[in-house]
């Protein structure tokens, strides 16, 4: 299998296998990385890290398989739309780029993560990367578009003028320039990335996690919204979190759980 779980308490790693192509996707491997995150959502499981194994996070779409597609394989993909209302959106070539799932997910991105691949990183929640790894719009080179969320996610990231610089020329941009403007949150040194992000998993999955989600959908929801609009989504989003969870652990703090910043007896 090109897909495969390694699950560690609430933590589920998934791990994209094809080294042999530099984990680049395949319609078979996209189908297996939907399912995956699928099973991950419906599970019990609190946090997930995306991995790519043998040194590559991901080369992208698979443009040997592009190369080899027949005439009517071709109309396919033109042909499909979105649909309307809130039906879920149609896989993407690099599997659950256009799942919204509801709990998060961490890249852990050693070596590549270029065209399609770095869109797949983009539409985790966060980016651990090693020293060693890089993003690019490596596709600009052969006249294909983003169209994997990187064209969307991209600018909310870094700002539409480093977004436009980084997707029209097609550059290499690597790990501690990515740091700097936004595109991953830790750089980690090489061969560290997926050790640092299962770690980082573990710390979110220990929280209370209605508080933590609600943070999550708040942030993601009121992304463009007015400032009014937005706080009525916080404070909706909050509401529960604070009866079901925040006064046990206020009780918690006040029985000596907690103080002075400590995060490893709550």
């Amino acid at each position: 299998m090109a897909v495969r779980i390694e699950k560690n308490s609430n933590v589920w790693t998934i791990i994209h296998d094809r080294p042999e192509a530099k984990n680049a996707m395949d319609p078979d491997s996209a189908d297996a990385l939907v399912e995956a995150f699928e099973a991950f959502e419906k599970s019990d499981a609190r946090v997930g890290v995306l991995w790519g194994a043998g040194g590559s996070f991901c080369a992208g779409w698979d443009l040997k398989y592009a190369a080899s597609m027949s005439a009517d394989e071709r109309a396919n993909i033109r042909e499909f739309d979105f649909p309307i209302g809130s039906a879920p959106a149609p896989r993407g070539s690099l599997g659950p780029t256009r799942m919204e799932l509801t709990k998060p997910v961490i890249a852990a991105v050693e070596g590549p993560a270029v065209a399609g691949g770095m869109e797949l990183a983009m539409w985790c929640d966060i980016r651990v990367m090693s020293e060693a790894a890089y993003f690019g719009v490596f596709c600009r080179r052969w006249g294909i578009p983003l169209q994997d969320g990187g064209a969307v996610r991209l600018p909310r990231l870094v700002g539409q003028g480093k977004a436009l610089e980084i997707a029209m020329t097609g550059r290499k941009v690597p790990a501690d320039e990515c740091y700097s403007i936004g595109l991953c949150e830790r750089v980690v040194p090489e061969g560290e990335a997926l050790q640092a992000a299962e770690a980082m998993a573990h710390e979110i999955a220990k929280f209370p996690q209605q508080a933590m989600l609600a943070d999550r959908r708040s942030i993601v929801e009121t992304h463009g919204l007015t400032v009014r609009e937005a706080l009525k989504i916080e404070w909706a989003n909050g509401l529960a979190a604070v009866s079901n969870e925040g006064f046990d652990g206020a009780a918690r703090f006040t029985g000596g759980l907690g103080r002075h910043g400590d995060f490893k007896e709550i």
